[in-house]
């Protein structure tokens, strides 16, 4: 009775002084526009991913044989204008999404955050010569073609070395410019939203068709906005010779990708999620609203490195990426309950556990464990608190560790849907040797969950017998 009011008392603790600020936090209108806008972009990145495997096939002769045929630049267009503009997207549909649930037309601020995003940066990219002869592998042929430079006219020479222009930075399109299509799209959405509701529109007769009207009434808003965008490039311009996404990239986005990125990252992510789960509330939505985006970038930069044939940790290749979020620390569902299904389905001797299995053995196979979070419980249930927080800190730490030490491969940064059932999801996100390493995680989950249920399905067991006595 004592061990029940602790319980009771903690849970109460909890959901009386945690759960409030978290939930507040995560229902503010920036979070929702955030969490909700990305799922915009998600379609371009499963599809490009898809371009992404096709034109790096880890099959050698098959991947000569596409290379050969030409198909490979087309696959890789398709890549290059799906995946790799996912920042793009994403600033698109935060500011969509916020300005759609301030009751406002929402296209019409969606275009302005890119066009605000595509403003914000240097048009122009560095010499393809200049950049060819500081990233290859041949140090004399470098030297040879700088001395080869050298001998022009000086005229040739700044024409060689000098950046070119009117161009879009497709590093900003991706990874790189993610937390600053979150500060734009965010920004664009409120700024947009307070000049419509002060009242600062050209308002048009009632008989002008409403697609018209629309466009004038955004047409205030969007234009205080990009005249404010355009002083912002013009002040970074003048005092930093730079602009605002290489500065956001280098004061914001490099240190949390560190941090996202680590050992301590890993384990806070696989706290978290069956955390919040035990306690109701959606661990996932919430962890991968606010660590989500710095996830996607790890994938974006290690989906360029695989293009590039150039994966590995020496190279600058992440461990933490959505993809170790989706599948593995959330792998069949939070908590990795796919040991519980096999203790269920090969062990339990109590008809609740009997029948709660296999209602949720095909959904577990697609990585949907709602039916034990709720039926079984796992929520609020203490016999099997340990293993639900256990499991995905033990994958989380044990896949990073495995990856670090060159055991299996970075993730290659395809994009695998989070419904593909393990094993498959491992080979498409890392080949064969993470996909036997998912299969390794499975079989860590039963030896951690088992002994738990095993004790659990004992006491049910005894309550039904029970029950079955006291009818008699």
């Amino acid at each position: 009775m004592a061990e029940k009011n602790k319980q009771a008392t903690f849970s109460n603790w909890i959901n009386s002084k945690i759960m409030p600020p978290v939930m507040k936090f995560v229902n503010t209108k920036a979070i929702v526009a955030l969490q909700n806008g990305m799922v915009y972009a998600l379609p371009f990145i499963i599809i490009g991913s898809i371009f992404l495997i096709l034109a790096n096939i880890p099959i050698p002769a098959v991947a000569t044989a596409i290379t050969n045929s030409g198909w490979g630049a087309f696959f890789n267009q398709a890549y290059q204008t799906t995946f790799s503009l996912m920042a793009l997207w994403g600033t698109i549909g935060i500011a969509y999404v916020y300005a759609k649930n301030e009751g406002y037309e929402p296209l019409a601020p969606g275009l302005t955050a890119a066009a605000a995003f595509l403003m914000l940066q240097n048009l122009s990219v560095t010499s393809p010569i200049k950049t060819a002869m500081a990233s290859g592998t041949d140090a004399m042929s470098a030297k040879a073609v700088s001395a080869a430079i050298n001998k022009l006219p000086q005229a040739l020479q700044s024409y060689v070395k000098s950046p070119v222009t009117g161009v879009i930075n497709m590093s900003w399109m991706g990874g790189d410019g993610m937390i600053a299509a979150i500060i734009v799209g965010l920004l664009v959405g409120w700024i947009y939203c307070k000049i419509m509701k002060a009242g600062w529109t050209i308002k048009l007769p009632k008989q002008v068709p409403a697609a018209v009207a629309n466009q004038f009434t955004a047409m205030i808003p969007s234009g205080v906005i990009l005249i404010g965008t355009m002083f912002i490039y013009a002040g970074f311009k003048v005092f930093t010779n730079s602009d605002f996404l290489t500065w956001i990239y280098n004061a914001v986005q490099t240190p949390l990708q560190g941090v996202s990125d680590s050992l301590g990252g890993a384990i806070v992510i696989g706290f978290l999620v069956p955390f919040f789960w035990f306690f109701g509330v959606h661990g996932g939505l919430i962890v991968g609203s606010l660590a989500g985006p710095m996830l996607q970038a790890n994938t974006f930069d290690n989906g360029v490195l695989y293009k590039a044939g150039k994966l590995t940790i020496g190279n600058g290749a992440h461990v933490i990426t959505n993809e170790f979020y989706n599948n593995f620390i959330n792998l069949t569902g939070s908590g990795i309950t796919i040991g519980l299904i096999i203790f269920t389905l090969v062990a339990a001797k109590s008809a609740q556990l009997k029948s709660i299995g296999k209602l949720e053995l095909v959904p577990g196979i697609f990585n949907i464990n709602e039916p034990f979070l709720f039926g079984l419980p796992i929520v609020m249930n203490p016999m099997l608190a340990i293993p639900f927080f256990l499991t995905p800190m033990v994958v989380a730490i044990s896949t990073y560790f495995v990856i670090k030490t060159g055991i299996v491969p970075p993730l290659n940064g395809v994009a695998a849907p989070w419904t593909t059932p393990a094993i498959i999801s491992g080979f498409l996100i890392g080949g064969w040797k993470m996909a036997i390493w998912q299969a390794c995680t499975l079989l860590i989950s039963t030896l951690i969950y088992w002994p738990f249920a095993r004790k659990y399905d004992k006491m049910l067991l005894a309550q039904e017998q029970a029950n079955l006595q006291a009818k008699k």
